[in-house]
């Protein structure tokens, strides 16, 4: 969880009793699911900490609200382990999500004993001891 910034520019037909309500509906619609490269996914909005007066746009009539609230984030970092849920297999390797992000696992980042399956149903890459297909939890690295 960490303390981020977002400006609402707000038409002036939404000014009225139910402002600061209609502020963070906007705040929720316009960050949550979004990315950015400096904090990764933001997953979910958890309090907003402050709604700033409001800066009307000279000639507009629109005015940017600052909103400082806090919300979790999911930034992977190179190197780091994590839960992967496999999505769709194919003979050139695996789809698979991590949380909101989806990666490709390409068959030569699968381990040499683990062979595809194309007569499978549902496809897979089978080895000795294991079977990989869809649905299956996976850790990558």
């Amino acid at each position: 969880q960490i303390s981020l910034e977002h400006d609402i520019l707000l038409h002036p037909r939404y000014f009225g009793p139910q402002l600061h309500e209609t502020v963070k509906q906007k705040l929720y619609t316009e960050v949550e699911g979004t990315c950015t490269g400096k904090y990764g996914f933001v997953i979910a909005v958890t309090t907003i900490d402050n709604i700033g007066a409001g800066i009307i746009q000279p000639g507009q009539g629109f005015v940017v609200y600052p909103v400082k609230y806090k919300a979790i984030v999911f930034r992977p970092f190179k190197g780091e382990v994590v839960d992967a849920v496999v999505t769709q297999v194919n003979k050139v390797g695996m789809f698979a999500e991590i949380g909101p992000l989806s990666c490709f696992i390409s068959h030569h980042s699968i381990p040499a004993d683990m062979q595809f399956c194309p007569s499978a149903n549902p496809l897979c890459y089978r080895s000795k001891d294991e079977v990989c297909m869809r649905k299956e939890v996976l850790k990558l690295k």
